[in-house]
């Protein structure tokens, strides 16, 4: 790898339907202080900007909502991104919303306008609704429809009025015009609560899922190896994790939309570092931590840093 890690602190949830994962940051590191982990200062941060204050303004779309201010928030992470990769930095972006993803594989697109972006999405979620097929509205689960630019027309339920259109098309178009991932360039892991628009679209673009039972019954090592071989002519890879991969029963309620039945944070680990191994991983992406929700204290926040310090460790020795 051969670059300073630089973590990027994004306290946005304006993309979310509860409030409060803009708080994870702050409950990661009250995480670390209590280990008595001097973690946070051994790195250099960005802190980028937000738009929270929007979440007391007037939905202007049901479809899609507060999605002018998602796009900008998108483009703040997007530029941030964009800017530390071409510093030679690699950025850990520390997240609220998961809308933030779409921030973040638009800054690496730019960064890398002409190589091949694989994307390792580690989370519960497909995330590939549309303002055209939300049932919900709330953008978290919108990022990767964005990023590949496709709507998802056929599957269509929603009136989308013309001005969230264009938001639409601003937010499909950060960064650079057109997709930032390819569907065959897309790799699931976890995903286990979709929506019908969802299931027909993963089959339709044929995006492979490795779920939790196939990942434990065919062993971990040998899907992540598969995932690898497929995308194997990506130059650069990206790794999105969102903490409701992991079984909320077991580890903790505490993110805006858990699942039971899920990895535990040691799976999700060696997941993610059998990636890194690979030397081609650009930026890691951690979401969706809410404290606010945890029933057991701080313990989604405390799990998240402990996958969060594993893969940090994992990360310098690939880059020696």
């Amino acid at each position: 790898m051969g670059k300073s890690i630089k973590l990027i602190k994004n306290r946005s949830d304006i993309g979310a339907g509860t409030r409060g994962s803009d708080l994870g940051i702050d409950a990661i590191e009250i995480a670390a202080i209590n280990q008595n982990s001097d973690y946070f200062n051994q790195f250099e941060f960005e802190d980028v900007k937000t738009h929270n204050e929007s979440i007391y303004d007037k939905n202007r779309s049901s479809s899609a909502k507060r999605i002018e201010h998602v796009v900008e928030q998108c483009t703040r992470v997007c530029n941030a991104v964009q800017k530390n990769l071409a510093g030679n930095y690699f950025p850990i972006v520390l997240s609220g919303d998961h809308s933030s993803a779409l921030g973040t594989l638009s800054g690496i697109k730019a960064a890398f306008p002409e190589q091949n972006i694989g994307v390792f999405w580690i989370d519960a979620h497909a995330d590939l609704h549309s303002p055209y097929t939300s049932p919900s509205g709330n953008i978290h689960g919108m990022p990767l429809s964005a990023a590949l630019a496709d709507d998802n027309l056929s599957s269509q339920n929603n009136e989308v009025p013309p001005e969230t259109q264009q938001h639409w098309e601003d937010m499909k178009n950060i960064g650079c015009k057109g997709p930032k991932v390819l569907a065959e360039n897309l790799v699931y892991f976890g995903v286990r609560d979709t929506e019908e628009e969802e299931d027909k679209q993963i089959e339709k673009l044929q995006i492979k899922n490795y779920k939790v039972d196939e990942v434990r019954y065919r062993g971990l090592r040998k899907c992540v190896a598969e995932a690898l071989t497929k995308l194997s002519h990506c130059e650069v890879l990206y790794v999105s994790f969102d903490v409701d991969s992991m079984d909320c029963d077991m580890i903790s309620y505490g993110t805006g939309t858990p699942v039971s039945k899920g990895f535990d944070q040691y799976e999700v680990i060696a997941i993610i570092k059998q990636i890194v191994q690979t030397k081609k991983v650009v930026c890691i992406e951690f979401v969706e931590i809410n404290p606010l929700l945890d029933t057991k204290g701080n313990k989604m926040a405390e799990t998240a840093f402990e996958v969060l310090e594993a893969i940090t460790s994992e990360l310098v020795i690939s880059a020696e």
